[in-house]
């Protein structure tokens, strides 16, 4: 196990302790490897999950299964989530968050490699489980791992660029996924390969990332040691005050409906089914898709960070109210329509990505900058782990069994685009909260002592 010491930052300066936050302090040393580090891992982790809706229609043809199985399937593996991200963060009692992120978000990449070798959907059920769980450790720990090493006006952007580079990633690879259909038990290898890249990513996790220290930026940690210890005496009674943060609670209740991970997970096997695409020419959709997120997340990273200085109070919120409605007029658009030309899927496509990612660049610092810094890895693992896998568990498992009753393209509508306008609209009660939860924050980040 790793010592105190190790979780201290490689440099840089802190305010005092209960200080306001400066933008001037020095940069903190390996800030920047740190955040690239959690995110090559949730990329490989991320392949896993392309894989899977990618290549869903032929592997529900090597095992004999239903469209409903999709929605079973990747309901299971995000529910599993609900426990292991809360599970992870209370391991940083014992360990360091890189011994949890080199072993969870790296060495568990095993599970995809024996996943590979599934004989029958139950085998297949409860290794890409297993498997998923461990995903959970990069987005529990990269919004808690930003908050801590950069200052609130530069969050967003670089939320921006690794979410970014996150699709981006999918987006090259989705199409070289959708190839292997054509080759025989070619999604057999895809979980070799992703399970292998993860474990050398634990690896490379082991080597070079140093923890920041809970804290830092916010002048909550000392060395690293104090900051490290508020973190891992969390206690149930310590974390109770989130739930009486009311922007914290309309934002989860937000990502709760949030159906936008449903249409990503069902666009293959919908154009297959609804529109008569091939395996491989739907797969090649999602790279426009993933291209839009990436133009989308570095786009609203500086574009947030911009409305926020103009309006600290309602920039952010009113970006990702209308991120909403507008992925609603595309999935629209895209699902129950049919088109001559497969240009219009790839724009409708794009579009989705294009603003679905403006998600996470703007609620994560939402949540930063009503949170205190040591109560993040708890607020992240809740809204991450807990609301959004419960949130994609029962959509996607309603919108599979909903297909097989009424037709993909029905399903979507009902599970997709009624429910984010739903979205939209609820996100209307966070303007009045958000703007006494802030104050209240950086009331007692100014006054108080570190805890």
């Amino acid at each position: 196990m790793e010592t105190m010491q190790d979780a201290a930052p490689a440099g840089g300066t802190r305010p005092a302790a209960g200080a306001a936050p400066t933008n001037d302090q020095a940069p903190m040393k390996g800030r920047k490897r740190n955040v690239w580090l959690i995110a090559g891992t949730m990329a490989i982790d991320g392949g896993d999950s392309g894989l899977i809706n990618a290549l869903f229609p032929v592997i529900q043809a090597s095992l004999g299964l239903a469209s409903s199985a999709l929605g079973v399937l990747l309901s299971v593996g995000r529910l599993f989530g609900v426990i292991a991200g809360p599970v992870l963060v209370f391991l940083t009692k014992f360990f360091t968050r890189r011994t949890i992120l080199a072993v969870a978000g790296g060495f568990w990449g095993v599970w995809s490699i024996l996943a590979g070798f599934s004989q029958d959907f139950t085998q297949l059920l409860i290794l890409y489980t297993i498997m998923v769980g461990g995903a959970m450790a990069g987005h529990v720990f990269l919004p808690t791992v930003v908050g801590d090493s950069f200052e609130d006006a530069k969050r967003a952007r670089v939320v921006g660029w690794v979410y970014g580079a996150l699709v981006g990633f999918g987006a090259l690879t989705t199409p070289l996924i959708g190839q292997l259909a054509n080759v025989e038990n070619g999604w057999r290898y895809g979980f070799f390969v992703f399970g292998a890249l993860n474990i050398l990513f634990g690896i490379l996790t082991l080597i070079f990332f140093k923890d920041p220290g809970i804290g830092s930026v916010d002048g909550r940690a000392d060395g690293g040691v104090e900051g490290a210890k508020t973190e891992r005496d969390l206690t149930l009674k310590k974390v109770l005050p989130l739930f009486r943060i009311p922007s914290f609670l309309i934002l989860s209740l937000s990502r709760l409906i949030s159906p936008h991970p449903v249409m990503a997970a069902f666009g293959v096997i919908m154009l297959v089914e609804a529109h008569g695409l091939s395996v491989p020419v739907a797969a090649t959709i999602m790279a426009p898709f993933g291209i839009g997120y990436l133009v989308g997340n570095i786009l609203i990273g500086y574009l947030g960070d911009w409305f926020n200085k103009i309006s600290p109070n309602a920039g952010r919120i009113g970006l990702l109210q209308f991120a909403q409605f507008a992925f609603g007029v595309f999935a629209l658009l895209a699902t129950q329509f049919t088109y001559d030309s497969i240009v219009w899927y790839a724009v409708f496509f794009a579009l989705m990505g294009a603003v679905q990612g403006w998600n996470p660049i703007l609620n994560r610092p939402i949540v930063m900058a009503v949170v205190a810094p040591e109560l993040r890895s708890a607020a992240f693992g809740f809204m991450i782990s807990v609301v959004e896998s419960i949130s994609f568990s029962l959509l996607a498992l309603i919108t599979g069994f909903l297909a097989d009753a009424i037709g993909i393209q029905g399903a979507l509508f009902w599970t997709v685009v009624v429910v984010v306008f739903a979205n939209g609209v609820l996100l209307t009660a966070l303007y009045p909260a958000y703007i006494r939860d802030k104050a209240r924050l950086a009331a007692r980040l100014h006054h108080s002592p570190a805890a």
